[in-house]
């Protein structure tokens, strides 16, 4: 297992202080995180994080792996919630990226281009899960992919860092309940090395580009999920599009 040195950003006092006090020790009883690739995870600057999405718990998996790993955990959040009491002021506290679900075309690229600018003075990570929602798949395996962890990595020539964990649907299956016995489930965490982007930079508003930029993204956790299960996806990957699917749920 490698473990990674903390950044600046986790080890000056923060509100993830008190999450982490309190969200370890739960997580520590569901499920025990083997860590692989810290070395591909930057110690500081900016990342775009894309991770694949099998459990309902799974944020709370890559969120606890993420910190273990040196770095705070953010995640996209939708916009709406910054505006809640209590809720918003602790989403801006710590951090996490407002975003707007109506945008499309320039004001799609505009909004990326502020979050990448943001990521990027601050110096911070976002985690954003190129699935859009729970995978589909009836095996689990990484559907397809939508356009914003690209999208907003190409935008500030950010890392774009491919994810892929496996083990929690033990303790919490897709839409199924939580699991309190057996405690302490492996779940294993392996990140992979930036995907290469640069032949693509300067260039997102050619047709085609996002989509390029995506689909190799996808092709990277679909890559590091199979050795973590030992075994090959499918050649084709799953589109809620043809299944009759609602792609609705989390960025």
């Amino acid at each position: 297992m490698s473990v990674a040195k903390a950044s600046r950003e986790k080890t000056r006092p923060s509100l993830f202080w008190l999450l982490a006090a309190i969200i370890l020790p739960v997580m520590g009883w569901f499920t025990k995180i083997e860590l692989r690739g810290a070395e591909n995870l930057p110690r500081d600057g900016a990342f775009v994080m894309a991770p694949n999405h099998h459990s309902e718990i799974d944020p709370l998996t890559v969120a606890v792996a993420t910190w273990k790993l040196g770095r705070a955990p953010r995640f996209m959040a939708k916009e709406s919630l910054f505006r809640i009491p209590v809720v918003g002021s602790a989403l801006r506290a710590t951090g996490m990226i407002p975003v707007s679900r109506t945008g499309r075309g320039k004001n799609g690229a505009s909004q990326s281009i502020a979050q990448a600018t943001e990521l990027v003075e601050n110096a911070r990570g976002v985690i954003v899960y190129p699935e859009g929602t729970l995978t589909r798949d009836p095996d689990l395996w990484p559907m397809r992919g939508k356009s914003g962890a690209a999208r907003l990595a190409l935008a500030g020539d950010i890392p774009l860092i491919p994810v892929a964990h496996w083990g929690e649907q033990q303790f919490m299956p897709r839409y199924g309940r939580l699991r309190f016995f057996p405690p302490r489930r492996r779940v294993v965490f392996s990140v992979g090395e930036p995907v290469e982007l640069s032949d693509l930079r300067g260039r997102e508003h050619e047709k085609g580009v996002i989509a390029e930029a995506t689909a190799r993204v996808m092709q990277e956790i679909t890559r590091l999920l199979e050795e973590l299960r030992g075994e090959k996806a499918p050649a084709e990957r799953w589109d809620p599009s043809q299944h009759g699917q609602a792609e609705t749920g989390r960025l």
